[in-house]
C-alpha cells in the first residue's frame, strides 16, 4: 500500500511524495514530527510558568535524587554536554531555584541542590507537564499507552545499543 504524504519545501509549498506503507522512512518521519509536535506544545504550555523541558528534566532529576548533585553527574543524567549542563544550572541558579556550592572534598567541583523556591517551582512545573501530557496521551487507551511505553523503549534500547558499539571505547 502506498501513502502520500505532504511535506513543506522550505519555500513554504506543500510537496506530495509517495512512500511505501510501512517503511522506515514513513515511520522515522511519523516519529520526528510526533516529538517535534509534542515538545513544541509542552514548552508553550511551560513557558508561562519560567519554565522548559531542558530546565524541568533538571529540576526533576535533582528532586528525585533528593541530595546535592555534582555537576558532571547531573550533566550524564541529562545526557547533555557539561557546557549545556552549565547553561540551564546557570539559568536556574540566576533565578534562585538552585544552588550551587562548592565541593567540600574537590575543590574543582560543585554541588547542586534545589532552593526552596526550586522545589515548589518544580511541583508547579511538573503539574503543568503532566496536564499537557494528558492532553497528548488523552486519546489512548491504557493498555494502548502502555504498548507505547514497550516500543518507544525498544526503539531508545536499540540505538543505545548501536550508539554504543559505534563508540571507540568498545
Amino acid at each position: 500500500m502506498w501513502v502520500l504524504t505532504n511535506q513543506i519545501s522550505r519555500d513554504g509549498r506543500a510537496m506530495g511524495k509517495q512512500r511505501r506503507h510501512g517503511s522506515s522512512d514513513v515511520l522515522v518521519d511519523e516519529l520526528y514530527d510526533t516529538t517535534t509536535e509534542l515538545r513544541t506544545y509542552v514548552e508553550g504550555r511551560l513557558r508561562p510558568l519560567g519554565a522548559s523541558v531542558a530546565r524541568l528534566r533538571a529540576l526533576r532529576i535533582l528532586a528525585r535524587e533528593g541530595v546535592p548533585l555534582r555537576m558532571r553527574d547531573l550533566s550524564e543524567m541529562l545526557g547533555v554536554a557539561a557546557r549545556t549542563t552549565t547553561a540551564i544550572v546557570d539559568g536556574l541558579e540566576r533565578d534562585g531555584l538552585v544552588e550551587r556550592v562548592r565541593h567540600p572534598e574537590d575543590r574543582r567541583a560543585f554541588l547542586l541542590s534545589l532552593t526552596d523556591a526550586g522545589r515548589g517551582h518544580h511541583a508547579e512545573a511538573e503539574a503543568e507537564d503532566a496536564r499537557a501530557l494528558a492532553v497528548a496521551t488523552g486519546t489512548l487507551e491504557t493498555a494502548e499507552r502502555e504498548q507505547l511505553r514497550t516500543l518507544l523503549a525498544k526503539i531508545r534500547d536499540a540505538v543505545g545499543e548501536a550508539a554504543g558499539d559505534a563508540s571507540p571505547e568498545r
